[in-house]
């Protein structure tokens, strides 16, 4: 046989070897009177519209009714999944990967496993052979060849609908969603499960509060589908990451570096609360381990968190229900053909070197991340001495009271709220007094899955012309003119663009951008919420 025969043979046993890495299909169909079970009830209708965890399904007398997403089946969820993906391709939204692709992208890279081996071989014995004839053109393309097929080895695509799995237990307190490279995260940063802040030991408080954070909109959290493991892993260390977080945990709070930038342990350093966070300079809360109570709240096979290289983050439990196997030197390793870390109460606790690829900026932080809004400019430091005894919500749910002894001494605190127009005040209160101090700050935003769970339209209230160009009015009785509380408007991404605490006919909204906004109504024992269009 002839040399050129040869390698001509071996091209196309290479290539045959390929072609289940690249092959897949999609396909799809519209079922008109779907049988839906909600609430382990099955109801008669046809998929209308899915946004922000809120699903819309039309009735046989076209009525259409919301549901949140979690009180579908999971087969039913699937679905909806498919068809939203299905519409935003269609109207070309945001890129979202639609489920079809993306199982069978997976299934393709699941079945294609098998020929990866022998791929290698005939690879390498190409790579032989081209070198040993001394064919300069064949060694480029044998050898560009093999280095692709490595990649592939070194690529990992995660399926969206899995990585949604973990975060839904914590709905609506994050709001998710996707797109071909990225798992968005949005949240206030506050977790929705324990108390924070008890626990710091009497030289760990640095004196900063836990606030509500806007990461929304564009300012969100960016978990990668696509991660690419890194020539050289870098090590979370005293050295790299010590601004900023590494990790988003499933209940949409941060998971910083456990070294602070002074070099120390911030859990032996008696830092952290008894749930592993506290508050950095901003007054941001953020765990500093990994946040395995979250077990409390959701399955031992799912992640608690998601490392911002886009590998996940389990517990001692492995995603199939089998324990925890020996760990590597970056603390996670290849289970079934996926990369992933694990969490332990020990050091490192969570990541001990960053697997995947990320871009550290000068700052030592990754990039890209979302990033707080202080309100309080002193350059607050450790009250040694204290010692936290709670940190609850106030009564009317705008803000905070922490309190603290002092060197055995109990009557301090730290109570603070905020308001509509973005002032924060501060009481700081020891036994001698109070000393009062505000601050100009953001406004707080509230996530759209937080309203929308809450809709309530009232048949004797009315928001008129809508759609509109510039205003629009509000008409209702007198008696619910006297008894509004709060007049809020929002952005479809939870931010809250006017707020009013009095009854107010006409509104202005001119210097609002088109789109689509909610307005939410507060009365003495109920509220009303109402979508609105300005053109």
């Amino acid at each position: 046989m002839k040399k050129n025969q040869i390698v001509l043979m071996l091209l196309l046993v290479s290539f045959s070897f390929s072609l289940p890495i690249f092959a897949h299909d999609a396909s799809g169909e519209h079922k008109p009177m779907r049988k839906w079970m909600i609430n382990n009830k099955q109801v008669n209708g046809d998929f209308f519209f899915s946004s922000y965890n809120q699903v819309k399904i039309e009735g046989a007398n076209h009525e259409i009714k919301t549901y949140p997403l979690t009180v579908f089946s999971k087969v039913d969820q699937l679905y909806i999944s498919e068809k939203s993906a299905e519409i935003a391709k269609l109207n070309k939204e945001i890129p979202i990967l639609e489920v079809s692709q993306l199982t069978n992208k997976k299934a393709a890279k699941n079945s294609s496993e098998k020929f990866i081996i022998p791929s290698f071989v005939v690879l390498f014995g190409l790579t032989s052979l081209s070198l040993h004839l001394k064919r300069k053109k064949l060694q480029r393309y044998s050898l560009a060849i093999l280095a692709g097929g490595i990649g592939y080895c070194l690529y990992s695509f995660t399926d969206p609908t899995v990585v949604d799995s973990a975060f839904t237990p914590f709905s609506p307190n994050v709001v998710t969603s996707w797109d071909t490279d990225y798992f968005y995260v949005e949240s206030k940063g506050i977790p929705s499960t324990h108390d924070m802040m008890v626990g710091i030991s009497n030289h760990g408080w640095q004196q900063q509060v836990p606030l509500p954070h806007c990461y929304t909109e564009t300012n969100h959290w960016s978990i990668p589908l696509n991660p690419v493991m890194a020539a050289t892993p870098v090590p979370v260390n005293a050295s790299h990451f010590v601004r900023g977080a590494i990790a988003i945990a499933v209940n949409g709070v941060p998971v910083f570096n456990v070294y602070t930038n002074t070099g120390v342990d911030s859990y032996l350093d008696g830092q952290l609360d008894f749930y592993g966070g506290h508050c950095g300079r901003g007054d941001d809360y953020h765990y500093h381990t990994a946040p395995l109570h979250l077990y409390n709240q959701t399955s031992s096979t799912l992640p608690i968190a998601y490392a911002l290289d886009g590998y996940a983050v389990f517990g001692n439990i492995e995603p199939d229900g089998a324990p925890m196997t020996t760990l590597d030197a970056n603390h996670g390793h290849l289970y079934n053909s996926t990369y992933h870390y694990h969490g332990t109460a020990n050091a490192p606790y969570m990541i001990a070197k960053m697997v995947g690829q990320v871009t550290e900026d000068a700052s030592l932080q990754i990039i890209p991340q979302p990033q707080g809004a202080p309100v309080r400019t002193e350059n607050w430091g450790p009250l040694t001495g204290a010692l936290i005894t709670s940190c609850l919500p106030n009564g009317t749910n705008d803000g905070y009271n922490l309190t603290y002894t002092l060197n055995g001494t109990p009557g301090y605190a730290t109570n603070y709220s905020w308001n509509g127009t973005g002032v924060y005040i501060f009481d700081y209160v020891t036994p001698s007094g109070t000393t009062t101090t505000s601050y100009n700050g953001f406004l707080q935003c509230t996530l759209l899955a937080n309203i929308l769970n809450n809709t309530n339209e009232s048949e004797d209230i009315f928001i008129y012309p809508n759609p509109t160009n510039r205003n629009f009015s509000i008409q209702m009785s007198e008696a619910q003119q006297k008894s509004v509380k709060q007049i809020s408007i929002y952005s479809l991404s939870g931010n809250q663009v006017y707020s009013k605490t009095e009854y107010e006919e006409k509104m202005d909204f001119s210097n609002l951008h088109k789109g689509i906004y909610i307005v939410k109504i507060n009365f003495d024992k109920s509220e009303f919420i109402k979508k609105v269009i300005i053109q």
